[in-house]
Formats: C-alpha cells, sequence, structure tokens
C-alpha cells in the first residue's frame, strides 16, 4: 500500500469574503471527505433540518455542488475545526485541534464573516479552547464572544450519533439561525 493510498482525501473549506454566515462543524466525515461535501452521510440530519428550517427558499439536493451554490448565491460558507476525517469526533486528538483550530481562527480574521454557526458545544468549545485560549459558557443559540469579535450561535451537532437531540430539535434552532440569517441581510 502506497503512502497516497493511505492518506484520506481532506473535504476543502467552502469560504470566501462577505459571508453571512460561516458553517463550522467538528471534523469532517470520511464519507463527507470522499463525497466531496459536508454531511454527506444519509443517516446525517443535517440537510433534513436545513431544508425544513427554510434557512434559503429553494430546495437543494446535497451533492458535490451544494457548497458552491451556498457559497454564491446564499453567502454560506463551510468549514471544520478540525479538517483530518474521521468515522466519530472521538477519534480526534488535543494534537488536531491545536494545529486546526488556530488555522479557523486564522481564516475568520481574513474572511470576517458576519456570522459563526458551530454544529455542536463540543465544535465551539474545542474551537475557542484551542483557536484562542478561552474557555466560556457555551450555550444554545446566539452566544457573544467579545474576543471573538463575530457573534457564534450553536445548534445541536446533527449527527446521528447525537440521538440526545431529535430532527425536530435541530430544525427548531436552525430556523432561529434562519431568523438571523434573514435579517444579516444580502452583503
Amino acid at each position: 500500500m502506497t503512502q497516497a493510498s493511505k492518506t484520506k482525501p481532506l473535504l476543502p473549506d467552502y469560504i470566501s469574503h462577505n459571508l453571512r454566515c460561516l458553517s463550522v462543524g467538528l471534523n469532517p466525515s470520511i464519507l463527507s471527505a470522499q463525497e466531496g461535501f459536508y454531511f454527506a452521510n444519509p443517516r446525517n440530519r443535517f440537510w433534513r433540518a436545513f431544508s425544513q428550517a427554510n434557512i434559503i427558499a429553494t430546495e437543494l439536493s446535497p451533492d458535490s455542488n451544494i457548497h458552491k451554490i451556498l457559497l454564491r448565491e446564499y453567502s454560506l460558507g463551510f468549514t471544520d475545526v478540525v479538517k483530518r476525517p474521521s468515522r466519530m469526533g472521538h477519534e480526534l486528538h488535543a494534537q488536531d485541534f491545536r494545529r486546526d483550530a488556530p488555522l479557523l481562527y486564522e481564516k475568520i480574521e481574513i474572511f470576517m464573516p458576519k456570522l459563526l454557526w458551530f454544529h455542536g458545544k463540543v465544535a465551539a468549545n474545542k474551537f475557542l479552547n484551542y483557536g484562542l485560549n478561552l474557555k466560556c459558557e457555551i450555550k444554545w443559540g446566539m452566544n457573544n464572544i467579545m474576543e471573538l469579535g463575530v457573534p457564534l450561535f450553536v445548534s445541536p451537532n446533527p449527527s446521528a450519533a447525537n440521538a440526545s437531540y431529535s430532527l425536530a430539535d435541530l430544525v427548531y434552532y436552525y430556523k432561529i439561525l434562519a431568523k438571523k440569517y434573514m435579517d444579516l441581510g444580502t452583503n
């Protein structure tokens, strides 16, 4: 087996200047990295909740082109705290967060999105701890972290492994996000 075949593909960032919102997951799944789009696992509830919450007015099919459309037409970007794909988030190590969280903070400083949307308190806490050396009390919904300089919204992680929160729970938080997203305007 060659070194190249051992390396898992990385899921690219979909990020640009003047974003209304930057969606931030903990890390991509192996399937998402292979398929080339975030939340590619059909058991993941992200796309169903996203559609039901009407974050955007158009129904889109999740595929390898969806993020280009969301970025270009809706100013909605996607990235992760850690770029290394894994089957489950618990497979990540402190070194992954030490390496990648500061890089995410640099991206935020460069691209200056109007809103950060974290999928899960773990993702938000790991980013703040390793990217900014902050320990904060994170709550569901809007969080104002003065040191970050960007409003931060946290919704439950949509992974099917997060059975503590139902699809209805996700839709509830995504609808709150949708209102905030609409209030931000087009640019």
